[in-house]
């Protein structure tokens, strides 16, 4: 467990480095990744989280930009930022991770990483994301999002109500 926590905070490091560098080529990334974790295992994890919060980055970040009301994705600080949106991507996108646990590991990030405010911002804003996403699963009739669901909610796998 505490492995992928691990996994989890290279990934925010990468997304961290992205925003700052946006130019850094894949091997740069994946030798960062390989000196920092020191476990071959745990690469595919961390590059795999990293990976999809980039190629789902619009959609997060739409998202993000409305549960985070009165604040501008832009105009947050950059490890806020990144914490939403590993977090927004597990929530959103990795049936296989538990929402409680995505929300335990954002927050935990935001605790080492942001400052004294962030981990309340980071729970509140990905808390607001969870209940947009079951209204807007609600209002087309569809299941929530898979992590999303309540533990008595059927879902379906891999889709979101956006992919529809």
């Amino acid at each position: 467990m505490m492995r992928r926590s691990r996994g989890r905070e290279v990934a925010l490091q990468l997304l961290y480095q992205r925003d700052l560098n946006p130019g850094l080529g894949r091997e740069v990334l994946a030798e960062f990744v390989r000196e920092r974790l020191r476990a071959p295992a745990l690469e595919p994890f961390s590059l795999g989280l990293y990976d999809g919060v980039v190629a789902h980055a619009d959609d997060i970040d739409r998202r993000l930009a409305a549960a985070a009301e009165n604040w501008r994705i832009s105009r947050m600080a950059v490890v806020d930022r990144n914490v939403l949106r590993l977090g927004g991507y597990e929530l959103l996108y990795t049936p296989e991770t538990p929402a409680n646990v995505a929300f335990d590991e954002a927050i935990e990030l935001a605790r080492r990483y942001g400052s004294a405010e962030s981990p309340a911002f980071v729970n509140g804003v990905l808390d607001r994301l969870r209940q947009d996403n079951d209204k807007i699963c609600s209002a087309k009739d569809e299941t929530p999002t898979p992590n999303l669901a309540g533990p008595n909610k059927s879902v379906v796998p891999n889709r979101t109500p956006l992919d529809r």
